[in-house]
Parts: C-alpha cells; structure tokens; sequence
C-alpha cells in the first residue's frame, strides 16, 4: 500500500488502498496507539498533507466583504444604465424587495493598468493592481437573502449545516505550522450574520474550525479570547496537559471515547498550549517596518491586513478577513455615499496587500479572493439604494496560480443575470481547491452513511483562468 497518498483519497473499487477509516478498523488498536503517540509528538501535529496534483497555491486569504457589494459601481461597467436612467429597464428578475428605475453608477470607469482592465474610481489603488487580478463577472448564487447566502459563499450549502471552505482546506492540507492554527477569521469586534456558523467544521472534527479574532483588541494577549491562561504558568500547564494526555490514552484504551473525538481535543489542547506564545508574535504588527505600516494605512482594516500576510507568512492555510461585523456592504438606501466610505477604508489596504505579497515573492503562492455573498441590483430601491442581487455579480482572485489582467464571463447589458461563461458558487470553490491541488470530487468526509464533499455534487474547475 503506497503511503504518498493523502488520507483522505477514497478507495476505488478493484484497487487496494484503503482509507484511513478503513486501515483503522483493519489493524485493530495497534495502529490507534501509534496514532495517538504521533498527535501528541508537538512538532509533528496536523502535519502538512500530500496533494492530490502539484499545487499553485498553498494559502488563501479572503478578503470577504460581508453585506454584498455592488459590482456595477465597482468592476463591471454597465453603460447602457445611463440610457435607461431613471426609466423602467426592459428586463426584470425577480428580487428580495420590490426595486424600481434604473439606476446608473455615479463613478467613473476606466482602463486600468497595462491590460486596460476596467475598474471605477472607487477602488483606485486596487485599480493600480489591475495587472494581477482575475474579475470573475458571472458570479451567481442561489437565493437573495443574507443568511442562506453566507452559508452558500462560505460552507458549500445555503441550508444544512455543513463544513465550512477553510475547514475543509485544513482537512485536506493540514498544517504549515504546528504552533498555529490551519484557518482563521479576522473580524473587527462582534460577529456577522449567522455567526460562528461561517466559519464552522460541522461533522469534521473540531479541530478543522476557524479560530475567531477579534482584530478590534488592541491588547496581544486578549486578541483570542481566553487563550492567555491567567492562573497558571506556562510550566504547570505544561504539566497539566500531560496529565490530561495520560487520562486521554487510558480513555482510548478502554474505548471509551471515539478516536476522531479523542483525536481533536488532543489537538485542540496541544494547539491553544504553543499558540500562547506564537500567536501573540505573529499579531504583533508592531514587529513591521514602518514603511510597510505606512504603505497599508492606519486604519483598522490595514491591522487585519497586515496580520493576514504575517498570518500566511508563518504557514497558516486559510485566512478569512471579514469587512465588519454585521453587513457594512449592505445599502439599501445611501449606496453612493456609504460605498465610498467603505472603499476609502478598503482600497489602500487591499493594494498594499497584494504588493507586499509579491515584493516579497509570496503572491505567487498565495490566492487573494475579494467579494461578498451576493452582488446588488441595477435599478433603485428608494432613491439611492441597491436590493440583493443573486442573479449576476464580481468577484475578483488574485495570485496563486491565477492569471492577472483580464476578466472572465459576462452579466447581461445592465449586470442583471450573468448570461456569458456563468460562475456558481460551487464552481468558484472548485477552483480554489484546484489551484491548492485538490480534486474538489475526491476531497470526501464519510457521515451518516454517504460520502460528504464540499461541492456537493456539482462544480466545474474554472480553467480559462487558470494560468
């Protein structure tokens, strides 16, 4: 039996690998002790995966903007608004509230870097990175509400509970770093909408579950809530979680616990014990030149930036960097003004980013995604808002094997519906895990009886993108 392959390839019939579920069962306890044994080594725990094909990128940081931005003020020109403006278009779809004229932007689109891809002057500084950046303009989701749209864009399902797509990339991948958690999620202060549920492992085991920061502290040792252990030095906790280790190997000796279970609380106490001292390094951005502090911004939006790179530079898999902590992109009514606010925040950061990450020859292994859980609607609700719009929106990758300067597929005239080389949600999820070096259609979690995936059973590998 070849031992390259990751644990996780399922076993075809007439071939004679087995899963690591079924290799278990084969060799009774034997093989669980020396299991146990390995999780407990520090150095080696969650260690790093085989892929399934050479990757392009081995982290993601997604810069996910939380409410739904509107791609018609943003990366997808639609001239044909101002001939309609403030008339009835000729086409409708059907929107979570009633919508009325149309609704041309207020900024200015032009020809961007060398490749002359459009971006409006809401975004200029990213406008300045046009040349490595992939606009995806034929996005399409599922349905026009929050809830189910977030659970879609982040888990791979808008109604069960299922893993989220940072936990299923540590499932996958493993760790870089034994001392630092695969997934986490940067989030100024509060949650957003369904909360925790974002960034969830559901029926994988705990210890694939984002880790939430609270990027609003300003205090390195309260950044993670309850991670500093107040009463006990360093020492004795050391001490007491190898006592807790020893009540762990006898629990499993006498089967009284599952091996998954057993498996992630032993990681989980592992992980939080080193991250003591790992983690306040690498949230210290005070450690940055302050040339590179300057090139970000000094606003809070910059902080979280910065610790993403550093987060990514230390072997973190996945990053989610939240916009706010409710639905800051969602305007229904003073888009114009509230939009430009929001990207004023945004633009310098995001641009210092991706510069920081190539000068420093990290972007080619690094895919910056940028987007919200829907786009937002051409035509008017009220006098200056924007209703949801499932039917057609932007996302925009960066780096990490995706080629630079161009835009993919097409919303119609006024960006209602994406009609030209349509993107679903689970397409975009194949070709992350494609670009990680995953087979999105044998990356499988079995429970309750059927083998789980985070495409459910569709999504298609965007190629054409693809460098």
């Amino acid at each position: 039996m070849s031992t390259s392959l990751p644990s996780h390839i399922q076993t075809i019939p007439g071939n004679d690998l087995y899963s690591r579920r079924e290799l278990l069962q084969r060799t009774g306890v034997g093989i669980g002790g020396l299991a146990l044994a390995h999780l407990l080594d520090g150095n080696r725990l969650q260690a790093a995966q085989v892929p399934h094909f050479p990757p392009r990128a081995k982290h993601v940081i997604h810069l996910f903007m939380n409410g739904g931005p509107s791609h018609v003020d943003s990366f997808d020109p639609k001239p044909q608004l101002e001939k309609y403006a403030g008339k009835r278009l000729p086409i409708h779809f059907r929107t979570e509230r009633k919508t009325g004229v149309a609704f041309p932007t207020s900024f200015k689109f032009k020809p961007r870097g060398k490749s002359g891809l459009p971006v409006s002057d809401l975004f200029p500084h990213i406008g300045g990175c046009a040349d490595d950046i992939c606009v995806i303009r034929s996005m399409h989701a599922n349905v026009p509400n929050h809830e189910p749209s977030l659970m879609l864009m982040n888990c791979g399902d808008d109604r069960m509970p299922r893993p989220s797509v940072g936990s299923w990339i540590s499932y996958g991948l493993g760790s870089e770093n034994a001392n630092l958690p695969t997934f986490l999620v940067l989030i100024p202060g509060g949650v957003p909408v369904r909360g925790p549920d974002n960034w969830r492992s559901a029926f994988l085991p705990a210890s694939y579950q984002g880790v939430y920061v609270n990027t609003r502290v300003k205090q390195l040792n309260s950044i993670i809530p309850f991670l500093r252990n107040q009463s006990l030095s360093l020492h004795d906790q050391r001490r007491q979680l190898d006592f807790v280790n020893k009540l762990n190997r006898l629990r499993q000796e006498r089967k009284q616990a599952e091996s998954g279970d057993l498996d992630s609380r032993i990681r989980t106490f592992e992980l939080a014990y080193r991250m003591q001292t790992e983690a306040m390094e690498a949230f210290d951005i005070g450690r940055e030149t302050q040339s590179i502090r300057n090139m970000y911004g000094h606003n809070s939006y910059a902080r979280q930036l910065i610790m993403a790179r550093r987060l990514i530079e230390r072997g973190v898999r996945y990053v989610q960097v939240y916009s706010g902590n409710f639905q800051p992109w969602d305007q229904h009514n003073n888009l114009t003004k509230t939009h430009k606010h929001l990207a004023r925040r945004h633009d310098q950061p995001i641009a210092a980013l991706l510069k920081d990450l190539k000068q420093r020859g990290m972007l080619d292994e690094t895919l910056v995604i940028w987007g919200g859980e829907f786009g937002r609607t051409p035509t008017t609700e009220g006098s200056d808002g924007r209703d949801h719009n499932h039917w057609g929106f932007s996302y925009w990758m960066s780096g990490g094997g995706v080629k630079g300067g161009m835009h993919y597929g097409a919303t119609d005239d006024f960006g209602w519906r994406a009609v030209e080389n349509r993107v679903h949600v689970h397409d975009l999820h194949a070709t992350i895990l494609h670009l990680l070096g995953i087979d999105h259609t044998r990356l499988t979690y079995r429970y309750s009886g059927r083998d789980f995936r985070l495409t459910d059973v569709s999504g298609r590998v965007i190629r054409e993108i693809c460098v």
